[in-house]
């Protein structure tokens, strides 16, 4: 009976170390539990385009979903992408999408993300969740927070949270593959700048908001996307290059602002993984990273299969399918799950040869949250 009740002692020691009561009376959740929110496009979005009335785009049917979940879940993958793997290294479930019906979880974090996507609000307007939506959907599960945790406790999730931002490409090729004149009116300085400082703006509200601890993809080789070359068939269905000008320059523009936040705000910190070296890295010397083809998609129609749907609702729908997604860099013109995989890892511990000026795993080691509104 002595045996017996101390270990009773003992499991109630352990377990205080692991709940606290927060004020008002709610439970927290241990030090060591980081929140995931997830902004962004179809490489972030885990379905919420499904809950769209007319999204620019959906990933519910078959067969995406078809290597990892067995059913389609609105990734644009045939299993799960980047964000995924990042819950996974969290050791979170996958984080669910903000519009999913009876989503009212939180505090393991929310997926804002949205398919077609994009910075500007002219991007896709009303046919996606734009950034700035995103941001106002952010802050209203802020106040869910405080209402079911209580101030203290928001505050730190918040603060300790990661925030996993992929947002801007659809910016550049939605005027492009529609053959706008957006491009006529500004040059490509002026168009970045605008993108650039609408960005900006946000991850100033996030700040203001909660955050502190960002990781970024920077904009990869969209250039070379299957759907590109398909559309580039004039020149060989080579990489377009008047895509690849504005995503270096995006890019080049990102990685300077993020050191200018990151010396303005205090406990901002960041990792900005460069997404357009890993991906062209990859596109280049596919079986060096155990692809067998990095321009063709896996699943799609004409030209490198580039050209219209993977799939779909409809009888008369066709596609083709390839046998093994593994062997493929891109799944439609989205990356495969096994791309996908590669650059999560990347982000989470690569090298600053890709990520930089650290890692999310080495990030989320700081601990100065500076000052945070309430």
């Amino acid at each position: 009976m002595v045996i017996l009740r101390s270990h009773f002692y003992l499991l109630v020691f352990f377990a205080s170390l692991l709940i606290s009561t927060c004020s008002q009376g709610h439970l927290c959740y241990p030090d060591s539990h980081v929140a995931l929110f997830i902004f962004g496009d179809s490489l972030f979005d885990a379905g919420n385009n499904n809950y769209l009335k007319d999204p620019v785009g959906r990933a519910n049917f078959w067969p995406y979903g078809k290597t990892f979940f067995k059913h389609p879940t609105g990734r644009c993958c045939d299993g799960r992408i980047i964000p995924d793997f990042i819950a996974e290294y969290l050791k979170l479930p996958f984080i669910r999408p903000y519009l999913e019906p009876g989503n009212h979880q939180f505090t393991d974090g929310v997926n804002f993300a949205s398919g077609g996507a994009g910075v500007l609000l002219e991007t896709h307007q009303g046919k996606t969740i734009d950034l700035k939506t995103q941001l106002s959907y952010f802050k209203h599960v802020k106040k869910q927070l405080k209402q079911k945790v209580g101030d203290t406790e928001t505050k730190r999730l918040l603060s300790t949270a990661l925030y996993l931002i992929s947002i801007g490409t659809n910016d550049y090729l939605s005027p492009i593959t529609a053959n706008s004149s957006l491009f006529h009116l500004y040059s490509k300085q002026e168009y970045v700048g605008m993108v650039i400082g609408n960005l900006t703006t946000v991850l100033q509200e996030i700040y203001k908001t909660g955050g502190r601890k960002f990781g970024f993809l920077s904009l990869g080789a969209v250039d070379c996307l299957p759907g590109i070359r398909a559309l580039n068939m004039k020149n060989s269905g080579g990489c377009m290059k008047q895509v690849t000008d504005l995503i270096k320059l995006h890019n080049k523009e990102l990685s300077v602002v993020l050191k200018q936040l990151e010396s303005q705000l205090q406990g901002f910190k960041y990792s900005n993984f460069d997404f357009y070296k890993s991906f062209s890295e990859r596109i280049n010397n596919p079986i060096k990273y155990g692809f067998k083809e990095a321009k063709s998609a896996c699943c799609g129609t004409g030209a490198f299969r580039g050209m219209g749907k993977c799939g779909g609702t409809e009888e008369r729908t066709v596609y083709e399918l390839c046998d093994n997604p593994d062997e493929y860099l891109f799944f439609d013109s989205h990356p495969s799950e096994k791309a996908n995989y590669q650059f999560a890892k990347l982000l989470w511990s690569g090298s600053t040869m890709v990520t930089r000026p650290c890692n999310l795993k080495e990030i989320l080691k700081f601990t100065d949250a500076g000052e945070i509104e309430f």
